[in-house]
């Protein structure tokens, strides 16, 4: 059983620790409008693709691609901007699509935070 506020079903949702079913971008059609309208910012560690989506929540999508290397360094990726994603979720509704790049997995978590919270910033001040 896992201790409270790890994430078990004995957690209580202000300790949720993950991302809730309507919090994550899972259909192929969401990620095409995404990919096709989104405003994109480029980092030295992830592409982030942003567009308002007219729901009440913010969104994420993860696009790791075989390049980037094996299931489980993909699954590496997706945890970090998961995570990222949790911890610095954007005020307004919209949609982010993240594609990580493999210096992304060499860095610091506190440094792809900082990547990922100023990538967002930067494009949410160009949708305004």
């Amino acid at each position: 059983m896992a201790p409270a506020g790890q994430g078990g079903s004995g957690a209580s949702p202000a300790m949720r620790l993950t991302l809730r079913p309507g919090e994550r971008i899972r259909r192929r059609a969401d990620f095409k409008r995404v990919f096709d309208k989104g405003l994109r910012a480029h980092t030295r560690l992830m592409t982030v693709i942003v567009l308002p989506n007219g729901l009440e929540a913010s969104r994420l999508g993860v696009s790791a691609t075989r390049k980037l290397g094996g299931a489980v360094v993909r699954n590496r990726a997706k945890r970090l901007l998961r995570e990222a994603f949790r911890l610095h979720k954007p005020r307004a509704a919209v949609d982010v699509v993240v594609i990580p790049r493999r210096e992304m997995l060499e860095s610091r978590f506190s440094v792809l935070e900082a990547d990922f919270s100023s990538a967002i910033e930067r494009r949410l001040r160009g949708i305004s």
